[in-house]
């Protein structure tokens, strides 16, 4: 039963529900988009990646994963990159959709050139590293050679969380400005730590999840269930929060756009570990947050963050509309607003595939464009990026 505060929350969103007619007017005039043919340009595209990976290794082997195309050059990262697991891990979904043993067999080849990371203490984003190539791998192959490294990467991942704030830390990095830094994106890294403790039935794994989750919902967000990006606890004091600011949005009070697709994904994954009626309660509100936004053109497409005053003249992000779609998806599953989560999806997802994907053979093979990395620090503006592709493919799997 939901308590009286969540009992207040469903109220406002019945009335703030009526502005979902406002998207639906948008919405109305969408088209499902031709899954199959989305993949197979997706596929064309990934072709060409993969000549321009295989001959960037050439030069320099010890990078293993595209990242990027900025100032028209060719960006690879090594196995230690936040980024390096999602290339692997679109190939994992082109074997999904197309069965055909060529993905499955560059799926193998290139997962294997992250798996060292497992072993890797000094980062929170062991999820994106770890879990999105070898977790694919493993639901579609059953492989045990990728639960072991999953598992592994969970006890990784699981000692950087402190008692005391109960959260797991985000950076080691810029010790004069934040003591024990959290960020919105470590939600998503959380889904390794559920799938360790059922491949092993430890529940300390589930624990930890679990204790992040509702400190993140606690401390991480306004009334209005938008985000701030970065919460810095201090370790001493019971886990008091110290400030809240910003490290890659506008500002400390503004809402960073693909800050609030990972929130709004995270708690429905949570919800679907968990079947914790706050963590629906609390998607709900995000989800509400991202689609009742004046500021967000009729296209579904937001601005790279909600309150940059250089709106309309600022960047787009389409990684951050790609999270969001692929979340409300699965959304959509749990929630009584669930038609209105599909039909934003659909609406969202169309956008992309029309106005938002790399022509045939251009952006050295990456699907989509118009994405925004690291804006305050003139970083990977308005380019192509793999975490976009790798969760548009997995809106176009989850639309379905």
């Amino acid at each position: 039963m939901l308590n009286v505060k969540l009992i207040g929350y469903h109220m406002k969103f019945r009335i703030n529900a009526v502005l979902f007619i406002l998207l639906l007017c948008h919405v109305a005039n969408a088209q499902k988009v031709d899954v199959k043919k989305a993949f197979a340009s997706a596929g064309k595209q990934t072709d060409l990646l993969i000549r321009n990976v295989d001959s960037a290794r050439l030069v320099k082997p010890q990078l293993v994963s595209p990242r990027t195309v900025e100032k028209g050059q060719f960006k690879m990262v090594g196995s230690k990159d936040w980024t390096s697991g999602f290339f692997p891990a679109e190939l994992w979904y082109f074997y999904q959709f197309t069965k055909d043993e060529k993905w499955l067999k560059l799926a193998r080849k290139y997962t294997n050139d992250i798996k060292e990371e497992q072993y890797n203490r000094g980062t929170h984003d062991l999820g994106f590293m770890i879990y999105c190539p070898f977790g694919n791998g493993y639901r579609l192959t059953r492989d045990t050679a990728y639960r072991a490294v999953i598992i592994q990467a969970a006890r990784s991942l699981a000692t950087r969380f402190n008692k005391t704030a109960g959260v797991l830390k985000s950076w080691d990095h810029n010790g004069d400005k934040w003591k024990y830094p959290v960020i919105i994106d470590n939600m998503m890294n959380l889904e390794l730590l559920f799938e360790a403790t059922k491949m092993t039935g430890d529940s300390s794994f589930y624990k930890i999840a679990v204790s992040h989750a509702d400190h993140t919902l606690k401390n991480h967000f306004r009334p209005d269930f938008s985000s701030y990006h970065v919460i810095d606890y201090d370790t001493a004091q019971a886990g008091h929060v110290l400030q809240k600011v910003t490290a890659q949005g506008y500002a400390n009070e503004s809402a960073w756009a693909r800050g609030q697709a990972w929130a709004l994904y995270g708690y429905t994954m949570c919800f679907r570990e968990t079947q914790n009626d706050r963590y629906l309660a609390q998607a709900d509100g995000i989800a509400g947050f991202i689609l009742n936004n004046k500021i967000t053109p009729a296209d579904g497409i937001p601005y790279w963050d909600y309150n940059d005053p250089q709106i309309p003249n600022a960047s787009r992000d389409a990684s951050a509309a790609a999270i969001t779609a692929s979340a409300l998806y699965e959304l959509s599953k749990y929630s009584r607003n669930g038609k209105q989560y599909k039909a934003a999806a659909d609406h969202i997802l169309s956008s992309l595939s029309k106005s938002y994907t790399s022509k045939i053979g251009g952006n050295y093979g990456f699907i989509l464009e118009h994405s925004t990395g690291h804006r305050p620090a003139k970083s990977e503006i308005d380019v192509p990026i793999n975490y976009a592709d790798y969760y548009y493919l997995e809106a176009l799997l989850r639309s379905k």
